[in-house]
Parts: C-alpha cells; structure tokens; sequence
C-alpha cells in the first residue's frame, strides 16, 4: 500500500517540521530573553535574588518526557516503515531521554 503524492504536497509536508521547530526555537527564545530581564529588574529593585535552577527535577522531567515521545514515534515508525532511517525520528529523543536519566542516575550531586 503505497501512496504517492504531488509535489506540492510533498514540499508542504517537509515544511511541517521546519515551521515548527522554528515557532518552538522563537518562543523559547523569547520566554528565556523575558525570564532574563524580569530576574535584572527584581535584583534593581531590590525584592528578591533569582532562584536557582532545579537540575535535579528538569533532568527527570525532560528525560521521562523524551523517553515517552521517542517510544511512541519508535514504535509507530518501526510499524509503519520497518527498519529504515525514518526510525531515527524516534530513536533519537529516545536516546536523549535514556541520557537524561542516566545523568539523573550517577549525578553526585543529586544525592546531597
């Protein structure tokens, strides 16, 4: 079962993923940038040191959350297109994921 189609819908297709990770890099950007200059203001004014960050629970948190992902598109690309390059779109936040655990894991400094 093999569909084929036209060129432009194929050109919109490969754009999805482009239009996307260009929108997620320009909102994070800009809630980093926004982050920044309300931890400037409240160390001007006075009220408050800026917290620290929480290693700890990100590395937990973004790695259980890659490890989901990337099973779900493993599974899915593996069903749909067996072994092929394709499975790399899963393979690799499932990997990331795996790595964040393990960081999670052997950290030292984690179990203070």
């Amino acid at each position: 079962m093999e569909t084929h189609f036209s060129a432009a819908a194929q050109v919109l297709i490969s754009l999805i993923p482009i239009v996307g990770i260009v929108f997620a890099g320009t909102v994070i950007f800009f809630a980093l940038l926004w982050h920044h200059r309300e931890n400037s203001l409240k160390i001007r004014q006075g009220q408050s040191t800026p917290r620290e960050y929480n290693l700890k629970a990100s590395s937990l948190f973004i790695g259980m959350c890659l490890i989901a992902v990337g099973l779900v598109l493993t599974v899915m690309f593996a069903l749909l297109q067996g072994l092929s390059y394709t499975l790399l779109g899963g393979l690799i936040p499932l990997a990331i994921g795996i790595a964040c655990i393990i960081f999670y894991k052997i950290n030292p400094d984690f179990k203070k």
